[in-house]
């Protein structure tokens, strides 16, 4: 099979498939007769292919796929006017806690936040496929431990954590919720970012643009799926 071919072959299994294709599944297509080195130079071929369109080929945690471009969601968002999902900003800064001090326990993220956090947010995080427990710390009651999980990465169009925004200095690491805005798809039109939660200090200069994530977030969609938002909506929560 020349390259023309395996291409063509790579590209019909990526638009049909209904979640990342991992290279080993790519691999099956051509009976392992294509290293993975070999998928990986076609694949990069099929994203240059690509870069002039609003659909585009990205590498996500679990494998390849095909998305929309985040000039696209303006368009997209008029096939499907209903209004997205919302979370409140407690389930934002628990998410965030989670994500960047993984593994965490409940009592963690209490200390972090300052606040008793309500076992409905971590549910609620769980169903959504974002965070797991891992484990469990070896200490009194044994408190799980929670992670992000792979289907995180995946809606946020990402590899691997490092892929992250990061934190401009290390005082910022030290003093997360100090520096964090943290928010998804906040760029939806006529939403805008949701202020800081009350009681936190300002940190100018500091801490994660709600831009950067709303941009990673807006690649985490296929073509055909609704885009959602996810924006605080009470920061009292």
């Amino acid at each position: 099979m020349n390259t023309t071919d395996a291409k063509r072959v790579l590209e019909t299994a990526l638009i049909c498939a209904q979640q990342p294709l991992p290279l080993r599944e790519m691999g099956v297509l051509f009976n392992g007769a294509l290293t993975a080195d070999t998928l990986k130079l076609l694949l990069e071929d099929l994203q240059n292919d690509w870069s002039g369109r609003g659909v585009e080929l990205v590498h996500v945690a679990t494998g390849w796929r095909f998305q929309s471009r985040p000039q696209m969601r303006e368009f997209l968002d008029r096939l499907h006017p209903e209004k997205p999902p919302r979370y409140t900003r407690a389930t934002l800064e628990t998410l965030a806690i989670i994500a960047y001090r993984q593994p965490v326990t409940r009592g963690d993220m209490e200390d972090i936040r300052g606040v008793t956090i309500n076992s409905m947010i971590l549910k609620q995080l769980e169903d959504r496929g974002w965070v797991e427990v891992i484990g469990h710390r070896e200490t009194v009651g044994r408190p799980g431990l929670y992670a992000t999980t792979r289907q995180f990465l995946d809606d946020l169009g990402l590899e691997s954590l490092d892929q992250l925004p990061v934190m401009d200095t290390t005082a910022a690491q030290a003093s997360m919720l100090d520096q964090i805005e943290f928010g998804m798809s906040a760029a939806v039109a006529g939403d805008e970012a949701a202020p800081a939660p009350a009681g936190l200090p300002d940190a100018p200069g500091t801490g994660l643009l709600v831009a950067e994530l709303s941009d990673a977030t807006d690649a985490g969609h296929s073509p055909d799926a609704p885009l959602t938002s996810l924006t605080a909506t009470d920061p009292n929560a």
